[in-house]
């Protein structure tokens, strides 16, 4: 004997369906207001290991904003310590370094003592930077991998969307270098 058909799971599983695609279309939405080549650098005020930080100290030099989900997890600590190991090199050429999570200061600071991470690291725990870039992931529960390079006008000059976190720090001198002879008069 056949069940009948059960016409409301059918409407729930309708209805679960649209709210799915509602959703994926927010997340396209949610990335595609990431800021990008040729924007402004967004205006912020946070918290850093080393202290308060604000957009506006960042004029006149070239930086590198990278967002990563989580301290201490494993693809994130691979990004973290590669940019450590560029350092040097991207200071060379004049960079400021700042890496930015929406995990607490305390563990910001933590995770930079625990790695030597030579450069700041932003406390984004209140997720206004995240916003500010456009980076925060579909809910909201952390920032997107990605990095921006900024010329000293305070503009967006590279946005780096593909990380390869074992050579993102060297990546990084390679796009700087390039950037940098392509922006001399």
């Amino acid at each position: 004997m056949r069940q009948p058909k059960n016409t409301k799971a059918k409407r729930t599983t309708a209805r679960r369906r649209a709210s799915a695609a509602v959703a994926g279309s927010m997340m396209v939405a949610a990335v595609a207001q990431a800021i990008g080549v040729g924007d402004p650098l967004p205006s912020f005020e946070a918290q850093s290991t080393r202290g308060p930080i604000r957009s506006e100290d960042l004029k006149g030099r070239w930086v590198v904003v990278f967002f990563y989900p989580k301290a201490f997890t494993p693809g994130c600590t691979k990004e973290s310590c590669s940019l450590r190991d560029a350092y040097s090199k991207l200071a060379d050429l004049g960079v400021t370094v700042l890496g930015v999570s929406v995990d607490k200061l305390e563990t910001q600071q933590k995770f930079k003592e625990k790695y030597q991470l030579p450069y700041d690291l932003i406390a984004d725990d209140e997720k206004k930077v995240s916003a500010a870039f456009g980076v925060l992931a579909p809910l909201k529960a952390y920032a997107s991998r990605r990095t921006f390079v900024i010329s000293p006008d305070g503009r967006v000059v590279h946005v780096v969307d593909q990380v390869s976190v074992d050579t993102h720090g060297e990546d990084l001198v390679e796009l700087v270098r390039k950037l940098q002879a392509q922006t001399r008069p």
